[in-house]
């Protein structure tokens, strides 16, 4: 994996903000048309948010993968693009846009200037902070966690699951065979995650408590009991539990981005059919993008890096062709 030294300018064809699924994907597509290209992104790893929150969940919506855990994703994109050798600057949060003779050229808060022929912002949805359990933050790290990094964490343990989407049902689907027992608590009795997965858990023996809340919890060092009150009628129950995962999504903040000068709505960045903002030389892709009929996947995430790749490299090179061809095609095909 290339990087690059914190203070030594350098120029790129393309320079991807975020490292995400999309962002990684960018780099293959770039590399791929021959563009040099560097990633930047806040975190320390590539992968963003897979690698932050979900590294062991599996994924279901990555066409032609039945299943793939989130890093064994984050790991074949790196490979994919591997042989392009993109700069990765990992670690380096973009702060300052600005123009140099027409092209856009970028400054880390860490001392890293990248003047590029074009910049695609893929980072997501910004920096994220889990929504805290007051109730249990002083168990934090003690048993109260908020993503699951490692499956075999809890293995024989007593696991319980606090919340209604998705990221709460995968965990539970997920730690079921492998836990000594697992409940799932939410405050309402409906649910944000899919029925099928909501189905699966069922079927897999977990315990539902719904119209409930955890309302303390205790153990002498280490997490032991946590105590769950039924919001309708007041009515407690003790649950002894050395596993606590908090997985009530997270906020947002798209931080020096906002500073831009990029059109958002509600906080993201709207772009065009060709994915570019209103920015010159500057597109965007992924989770972080608005426009009519949205639908935020990673596999749409990953179309839609492609349509800012190519339409990025007309207007580095204006004769370049919009469509390069198929990476099935031969080198020959692609002239």
């Amino acid at each position: 994996m290339s990087t690059l030294a914190e203070t030594s300018p350098t120029e790129v064809d393309i320079l991807i903000v975020g490292a995400g699924p999309a962002g990684l994907y960018g780099a293959y597509y770039a590399g791929f048309r021959g563009l040099r290209v560097a990633v930047m992104d806040v975190l320390p790893q590539p992968g963003g948010q897979i690698t932050a929150m979900y590294p062991e969940k599996p994924i279901f919506d990555i066409a032609g993968l039945p299943s793939v855990r989130g890093r064994d994703l984050v790991d074949n994109l790196l490979a994919q693009a591997a042989p392009y050798e993109p700069i990765h600057l990992l670690g380096h949060q973009a702060v300052e846009l600005t123009y140099d003779d027409g092209l856009p050229v970028v400054r880390s808060a860490q001392g890293a200037i990248v003047r590029a022929g074009a910049v695609v912002v893929t980072g997501g949805i910004g920096t994220f902070t889990p929504r805290p359990l007051p109730t249990a933050d002083a168990f934090e790290g003690r048993g109260l966690v908020y993503f699951v990094r490692r499956l075999a964490d809890h293995t024989d343990q007593d696991v319980v699951i606090v919340g209604g989407g998705d990221s709460a049902f995968d965990w539970a689907a997920s730690l079921a065979p492998l836990a000594r027992s697992v409940t799932l608590v939410h405050r309402r009795d409906r649910f944000r995650a899919h029925a099928a997965t909501v189905e699966r858990v069922r079927d897999a023996g977990v315990e539902i408590l719904v119209n409930s809340a955890i309302t303390a919890t205790e153990g002498a060092d280490l997490l032991e009991t946590v105590h769950v009150t039924h919001l309708p009628d007041g009515t407690a129950r003790e649950i002894k539990a050395q596993s606590l995962i908090a997985a009530l999504g997270f906020t947002a903040d798209l931080g020096p981005l906002l500073d831009w000068g990029l059109e958002l709505r509600s906080r993201r960045i709207l772009v065009g059919t060709d994915m570019a903002t209103n920015l010159p030389r500057v597109y965007a892709a992924g989770d972080i993008t608005e426009y009519p009929g949205k639908v935020r996947l990673i596999a749409v995430g990953f179309g839609e890096v492609a349509t800012a790749v190519n339409n990025a490299a007309t207007v580095i090179d204006p004769e370049a062709e919009l469509f390069p061809g198929h990476s099935t095609d031969g080198p020959a095909e692609r002239k």
